[in-house]
């Protein structure tokens, strides 16, 4: 089995295991507050990604070098976990996923303005075509705008946002840096909102919630074993395989099924996505300078660890 192969099966599995996340998130949505779910998914992650972080001993693992700049990429995924789960909880699965595969989309408009990368006429073209498949999924006019669409559409944009302070100081930071202060900023804050919204948790509950967290900890794990396997062009478009397993899970324990709209507009969301992530390929190779490595879409947690 060849480095690459393996690196496309495990993030088969990773994007799987995020899946899976987003189906118990959902699960949880009808008995718990978002910010109650966020808090102990990620108390429980904490514990192994803390372990795991540790055991590298570089003297200045933790000391950020623009500290206000990972403070705001901590509020920035804050607003991303925030507004995503509450998408999971009120809409399909699949319509989710169709929105915040905008993000890398949105990434591309965003480095004009904020990095000053050029974008060619191709990559433009195929963001126009990619929002406006989103606006298939949306219909506006024909179907009902909610507030969790607004969620899913503000998740994807804090994420591309995150996503641009990483290629910004992604270089610079370590990436226990990168992921240790979201996660240390996010608990605090979820905590603080817990005395307002806590509601008791029965004790499958709670399993649950930990399987959330240990589930986001081994699919990152898994998706920073796949960039090193295998090329980033060939990893990130299999994030889109999410889409199939939220038609699965939604069918069988949610009884969900997608519209012709959603279908419609996700394919043209993820054709558009694996094009810009190609086109981006083919030019940072040209460059010789490094593509994006992003673990989750969503809630952007960085490069792979060095």
């Amino acid at each position: 089995m060849t480095a690459s192969f393996k690196g496309l099966v495990t993030a088969l599995l990773a994007f799987g295991f995020f899946s899976t996340h987003d189906a118990v998130i959902k699960a949880l949505g009808g008995s718990y507050p978002v910010f109650q779910i966020i808090f102990f998914s990620m108390l429980f992650a904490f514990v192994p990604m803390s372990i795991i972080m540790l055991a590298d001993k570089a003297v200045d693992n933790f000391r950020p070098h623009h500290p206000w700049l990972i403070l705001l990429r901590s509020l920035l995924a804050i607003l991303a976990m925030s507004c995503g789960f509450y998408a999971f909880t009120v809409l399909p699965l699949a319509e989710v996923y169709a929105l915040l595969f905008a993000m890398p989309l949105l990434v591309t408009v965003l480095s004009v303005p904020l990095l000053g990368e050029t974008v060619r006429l191709q990559r433009w073209a195929a963001v126009v075509i990619g929002l406006a498949g989103v606006l298939v999924v949306l219909r506006p006019g024909v179907g009902e705008l909610t507030l969790g669409h607004a969620a899913g559409l503000t998740a994807a944009f804090a994420s591309a946002l995150s996503s641009i302070l990483v290629r910004k100081i992604g270089g610079e930071e370590r990436s226990a840096v990168l992921i240790l202060y979201p996660m240390l900023v996010s608990m605090l804050a979820m905590s603080l909102t817990l005395p307002a919204v806590y509601v008791p948790v029965e004790l499958g509950d709670l399993g649950l919630m930990a399987m959330i967290g240990f589930l986001s900890v081994i699919a990152q794990l898994c998706t920073i074993f796949a960039y090193r396997a295998a090329p980033a062009a060939f990893v990130a478009p299999i994030q889109y395989s999410q889409i199939l397993w939220a038609t699965l899970y939604g069918a069988v324990f949610f009884a969900e099924t997608p519209d012709i709209y959603v279908a419609i507009g996700s394919s043209i969301i993820i054709m558009s996505g694996i094009f810009v992530v190609w086109r981006e390929s083919q030019e940072n190779v040209s460059k010789r300078t490094p593509v994006l490595k992003t673990a989750n879409p969503r809630f952007d947690t960085g490069p792979q660890p060095k």
